[in-house]
């Protein structure tokens, strides 16, 4: 009798490992694009911010622990003895003083006017469009034309402010003479840039508050000043954070202004009245003290960083309040 041969497993189709194969590609290729591509779209940012930012930072830190000047080609290592210079320094807390001064008297004002613009453009209003690129305007224009306008117009025999204060019997103010004028001036000068730049902020975030909430705000028979502070202030309390810190930082950064008010004086005015932490800065660049001006520039970050911190504390407590 004839044995039967033992059954074979039937043989896979030919295409089935080609497709499995190319399962396992696409499978492996969907990872690699979910996964890694997110760090991808964001590499060239944090390449070009070490290049730009942490780079610099690092070394100017390096540079501010040494003798660093361009008359020599040895730089000595000298540690902390620009910081410990620098705190006993009382040019540096002149200008540190005439910063904040003028980071104040420019930032309070700017953002309540910021908010009061953004508030009656979020309103239905003809030209809108017109109204809002007029706003932008002052921030587009040359910082240079800006400070020199300003400067005529506070000139003290033939400005038109001193004009103006004639009419209520004030005599001619040499606004860029004293300390409290000087300060005055420049933090018009930064309100006028800046205020509108900030309000279009504003009205951006207002934009997203639902319409819903100022309807029956008015059924109820708010008005508009409570529906600003019941209602706006506390649905954008995240733009104000946001620009209560970036208006902060770019008050500490204020240079051009100072620098230009009624004529070009690295000093910031004979007596140093409206040198700002920048502009001495710069004055130490000039004399190609280039350790002493690194140390300044790091003792102006941590100033940044810690008014900046306590402006987020405060802004977050007062607008939670709000609530």
């Amino acid at each position: 009798m004839a044995t039967r041969a033992p059954d074979r497993p039937a043989a896979a189709p030919p295409g089935r490992p080609v497709r499995a194969r190319r399962g396992l590609r696409r499978h492996l290729v969907h990872q690699l694009d979910t996964r890694a591509s997110p760090y991808a779209y964001v590499a060239p940012f944090f390449l070009l911010f070490s290049a730009f930012g942490l780079f610099p930072l690092a070394y100017t830190a390096w540079v501010s622990l040494h003798e660093w000047t361009l008359l020599e080609d040895e730089h000595a290592f000298v540690g902390l003895e620009n910081f410990r210079t620098l705190l006993a320094d009382d040019y540096f807390w002149n200008a540190a003083f005439n910063t904040l001064s003028i980071g104040v008297l420019s930032t309070v004002p700017q953002l309540l006017l910021a908010i009061w613009l953004a508030h009656l453009l979020n309103r239905p209003l003809r030209a809108q469009t017109f109204l809002r690129i007029t706003l932008l305007l002052p921030n587009v224009t040359s910082v240079v034309a800006v400070v020199v306008i300003f400067s005529q117009l506070f000139g003290r025999d033939f400005g038109m402010i001193n004009w103006m204060l004639s009419w209520f019997g004030v005599g001619g103010v040499a606004w860029n003479e004293g300390v409290a004028s000087s300060h005055a001036a420049i933090s018009v000068m930064i309100m006028w840039r800046w205020t509108g730049y900030n309000a279009l902020i504003f009205l951006a975030a207002m934009q997203a508050v639902p319409r819903e909430l100022y309807e029956a705000a008015t059924l109820d028979g708010a008005s508009g000043l409570t529906q600003l502070r019941r209602i706006t202030i506390p649905m954008i309390k995240p733009t104000i954070v946001f620009v209560v810190i970036t208006s902060t930082i770019g008050a500490m950064q204020v240079l051009a202004e100072p620098l230009l008010f009624g004529s070009y004086m690295v000093t910031g005015g004979v007596d140093r009245q409206y040198q700002t932490l920048s502009l001495l800065i710069y004055e130490n660049f000039t004399r190609l003290d280039f350790g002493y001006a690194s140390a300044i520039s790091w003792m102006m970050f941590l100033f940044i960083i810690l008014v900046a911190g306590v402006n987020y504390l405060l802004t977050r407590r007062a607008k939670g309040g709000l609530t």
